[in-house]
């Protein structure tokens, strides 16, 4: 491997913590033996181009400062090449670091980490959904929770997570659950009413909720939940669960595995890594060791 590794930063993740982040991880990086070189980007098209130019040129790895959402953008560049991704969380979910048993906020330990990792060749090959040529780490989610995300997204004000809470508020006020048609690869079709349908290739979304509790990064399947059609009061009874995973455990909630799944529902909107993929219907498919990750 060679010892030049490249930084790719998202210098706006977690209110500024990703510029702050980016010193104390490079230097537990060089003083590990490393030659490291940071990209930016001006924006994320070109922030992607320059890191795709990193990956072809050889560079040993691709280290992400971010959040899932950077996460996300360096899954692009380095799915199916064999270049090691590294991640140096500070965002404010940090999902895809959390599955990968990566430090949180702790940038000069996730340097070390990922430079001890490096150094002894502790690497391994994890499964990625895939969505068209979009690659993602954590979960597909569609329904209630995407909804929350566009009206948040909507809003100028307030900053960070208050926001979403707002959001969800909204939301809830208007609640009232979708006709999905969800197709797996087996050929079996389920027309349901669901408040949501999250395809799990990790456990969690949203900094922790485990939404899909049994997924598993190394299985080559999805695994699906489907949240049928709850009322507000059971949905406000069951939402405390999620972090845990004690959700699965209700009467409404199901659980499917699969390689490949389709869903649609008219005016929902899919995001992935918490960015939005486009409107359904969308097929996703989980990729087996589609990405080399650096970690314990």
């Amino acid at each position: 491997m060679t010892c030049e590794i490249t930084l790719f930063v998202n210098p706006t993740a977690g209110r500024g913590r990703g510029a702050r982040a980016a010193q104390p991880a490079a230097s537990a990086l060089r003083e590990a033996g490393f030659s490291v070189r940071t990209v930016l980007g001006e924006n994320a098209e070109d922030a992607l181009s320059r890191a795709r130019a990193a990956v072809a040129a050889g560079t040993g790895a691709l280290i992400a400062v971010g959040g899932d959402g950077m996460a996300g953008l360096a899954l692009q560049a380095v799915a199916g090449t064999g270049t090691p991704l590294g991640l140096v969380a500070v965002g404010t979910g940090d999902d895809f670091a959390r599955a990968l048993g990566l430090p949180v906020r702790s940038p000069a330990a996730a340097g070390r980490l990922i430079a001890d990792a490096l150094k002894g060749g502790r690497l391994r090959d994890i499964d990625l959904g895939r969505v068209g040529d979009r690659w993602f780490g954590t979960v597909l989610a569609s329904g209630f929770d995407s909804r929350v995300n566009d009206r948040g997204n909507r809003m100028r004000r307030p900053a960070g997570r208050l926001k979403y809470d707002l959001a969800m508020l909204a939301e809830l006020a208007a609640f009232r659950p979708f006709p999905y048609r969800i197709t797996f690869d087996d050929g079996a079709v389920h027309e349901v009413e669901a408040t949501l349908v999250a395809v799990g290739n990790g456990s969690s979304y949203g900094g922790g909720m485990r939404i899909c509790p049994g997924a598993d990064l190394t299985d080559g399947l999805f695994d699906v939940t489907v949240v049928g059609d709850c009322s507000r009061r059971t949905l406000l009874r069951v939402f405390p669960a999620v972090y845990r995973g004690g959700h699965v455990d209700h009467p409404k909630v199901t659980v499917h595995r699969a390689a490949k799944v389709e869903i649609a529902a008219e005016g929902i909107t899919g995001y992935a890594d918490g960015e939005p993929l486009g409107a359904l219907p969308l097929t996703a498919r989980c990729v087996p060791a589609a990405v080399r990750v650096v970690g314990p």
